[in-house]
């Protein structure tokens, strides 16, 4: 395969050994010198070694997979995913000495984890009474939200019970590991402490990994935290140096989440690296950089295209006028077209982008009013709204971990069936017998039809048929009388399908477990951010995607920025969202904003521009109202 190269991309597809510290900015061609110099590592290397490639994203490491996927035998010689889908395959081959006996089952849901914490918490007479001392139901919450929160942060920081200097906070870690085992499970913060654990406690892991991987690449450095950065430390060790990080401070979006571009200067120290630095921008229109330059000045593009795009700025008077410009500016263009943009515009090439979810709601209010296909990418996890696929997932659950107490739990009280509790103990260890026993204790017409999905499975450890259960519910569904009803549920197997799908298409062979299904969707492996429709989404989730045309929304002050960026780094932080979201944009870029917004309360409160359309040029700095309503400049 022929891949045409700049000067710069093949000076770092042909580096040779040794660390390499890349600097890349948006629309360089990051992802096509990753891919590159992998094929060229496996092309030309000899020898019996794979090669590890970290990606930040799914999606970017099933770009990377595609890119490859002429390359002989490539899963076998290659692992690409997230460092989490790494840590993962690590703990379920090696990881006795931390406790894990096999593949582990992951709490994902910030409920789910909650919930394991409360539980924890009210078993333990000093956090109980800690607890009940608060009698306002609200600010217990928020005390739980702390502690939670306090726990992520210590196990990021590679901090265990034993090393919390307050006694409250090291009990509630403590506590909280205490109930996660109980139900033989891990939250997602631990695949990355025990892996670092097993590597720091077991050498000899560790030797295994680097002897079996001799060269790592690792993409988006800039968003590494400190139990990520040490856990590649740890794997590296003090003798193995193969390692190029490609990142940009300038895209650092996830500081509040624990990440730190700070490591790649640290990475430049520790490991002696190179540093090459990519400032062309092969994607973006001409535009689109300029309003790039004048968030962040320290952005430099030496080569871009020879295309202008267009820039353009709509003003609503409320939420919902604004939802109605910006549908009315994508439907010009896709009715039209644009001199920029090659070929006819569709959804599909456009995005709508807000700094947070809240931002899009009237947006798909009138999406659906128009019947236009759209698809959201709101937050991390997408959690189903049918109460009859809700009950499915935690049987599911329970199949494959019959001994998981938290969920356990949820399904008998869900169903009414807390007396009974007791009766179940003898089944914990067949995950079979326990759906057997929830059958003969239920005439529920919905929570039947759950157990007889399952059953037509045909579960075995080693497969299952779980097409078998989609069409199983989707039939069921036809006897709902409310048609609101059976809409949920129908969307809600639409999604587990395409988990399926493209579980199956991922997994060579016949050898699919449910442990394995399910571990892989709460990685979030299975879930695509490419779509049928617009897409919708929120500024975090946009990270590593790119679209014809996008339009951000909700362009206002106390919006985007935040409220509560009030100091130095929050607002640098915010200014960064800003640069990221603009640069999505391959050619057409526009912004919006409503004059008055809806409060939560009920109030109307007036709205005023954001400063990055003062600092993009879109409207004076002395006109703080912007332009007239519904004009577009």
């Amino acid at each position: 395969m022929n891949i045409q190269l700049s000067e710069t991309q093949r000076k770092i597809v042909e580096h040779g050994e040794g660390p390499l510290l890349v600097v890349a900015g948006p629309g360089s061609g990051k992802t096509r010198v990753l891919t590159e110099r992998v094929r060229r590592l496996l092309n030309e290397d000899t020898g019996h070694f794979r090669i590890l490639a970290l990606t930040f994203t799914n999606k970017a490491a099933n770009e990377m997979k595609e890119r490859l996927s002429e390359i002989p035998n490539i899963e076998k010689r290659a692992f690409i995913g997230t460092l989490h889908s790494f840590c993962m395959e690590v703990l379920a081959n090696r990881g006795k000495p931390v406790g894990i006996d096999e593949l582990p089952n992951i709490f994902e849901s910030y409920q789910d984890r909650k919930q394991v914490l409360f539980q924890a918490a009210m078993a333990n007479p000093y956090l109980r009474h800690k607890l009940n001392i608060i009698l306002d139901a609200n600010t217990q919450d928020r005390l739980l939200n702390r502690w939670l929160d306090m726990i992520s942060s210590a196990k990021n920081n590679l901090f265990v019970p034993e090393m919390m200097d307050n006694e409250t906070d090291r009990q509630v870690y403590e506590a909280y590991n205490n109930g996660l085992r109980v139900s033989y499970a891990i939250d997602f913060d631990d695949l990355l402490l025990l892996t670092y654990r097993l590597f720091q406690e077991r050498p000899k892991i560790a030797d295994f990994y680097r002897r079996q991987y001799r060269y790592i690449c690792i993409d988006e450095g800039q968003d590494l935290n400190e139990a990520q950065y040490q856990v590649i430390s740890a794997l590296c060790g003090l003798e193995h140096r193969n390692v190029m990080i490609v990142g940009d401070k300038k895209q650092a979006i996830f500081v509040w989440n624990g990440a730190n571009p700070k490591y790649l200067d640290q990475f430049e120290r520790d490991f002696g690296a190179k540093k090459i630095f990519m400032n062309d921008n092969f994607r973006s229109s001409q535009v689109v950089v300029n309003a790039a330059k004048s968030l962040v000045s320290e952005y430099e593009v030496e080569g871009q295209l020879p295309i202008a795009g267009s820039i353009e700025l709509m003003e609503g008077i409320d939420e919902q006028h604004e939802a109605r410009l910006v549908l009315d500016y994508i439907q010009n263009l896709l009715n039209e077209g644009h001199r920029d943009v090659e070929g006819p515009i569709t959804l599909e090439r456009c995005a709508l982008l807000g700094r947070n979810r809240y931002v899009l709601s009237a947006v798909e209010d009138e999406l659906n009013k128009r019947h236009w296909p759209y698809y959201k990418q709101l937050s991390a996890q997408q959690e189903s709204e049918s109460s009859l696929i809700q009950d499915f997932e935690l049987c599911l659950r329970l199949l494959a971990n019959p001994r998981d107490r938290l969920h356990f739990s949820m399904l008998i009280a869900r169903w009414d069936m807390r007396e009974d509790a007791s009766d179940f103990g003898q089944h914990v260890s067949d995950g079979l017998r326990l759906l057997s026993a929830l059958k003969r204790r239920t005439s529920d017409n919905d929570r039947l039809a759950v157990i007889l999905a399952l059953e037509s499975m045909d579960w075995t450890e080693e497969n299952f048929k779980f097409k078998n259960a989609m069409e199983y519910l989707y039939d069921y569904s036809e006897t709902k009388e409310s048609q609101e009803e059976r809409a949920l549920i129908i969307e809600d197997i639409r999604t587990w399908q395409k988990h399926w799908n493209y579980y199956l298409r991922s997994q060579p062979g016949g050898y699919h477990t449910l442990t394995s299904f399910l571990g892989q969707v709460a990685l979030g492996t299975t879930q695509q951010p490419r779509q049928e429709g617009l897409a919708l989404l929120t500024v975090h989730s946009a990270k590593g995607l790119e679209f014809d045309v996008v339009v951000v929304m909700g362009m206002a002050e106390g919006t985007f920025p935040d409220y509560r960026a009030r100091d130095g780094p929050a607002l640098e932080e915010e200014m960064r969202d800003a640069f990221v979201a603009v640069t999505r944009s391959k050619r057409l870029l526009a912004f919006s904003y409503p004059r008055t917004k809806l409060m939560p309360w009920g109030s109307e409160r007036k709205q005023r521009p954001s400063r990055y359309l003062s600092i993009i040029g879109l409207i004076k700095p002395d006109n703080p109202r912007g332009p007239n309503p519904g004009k577009i400049v």
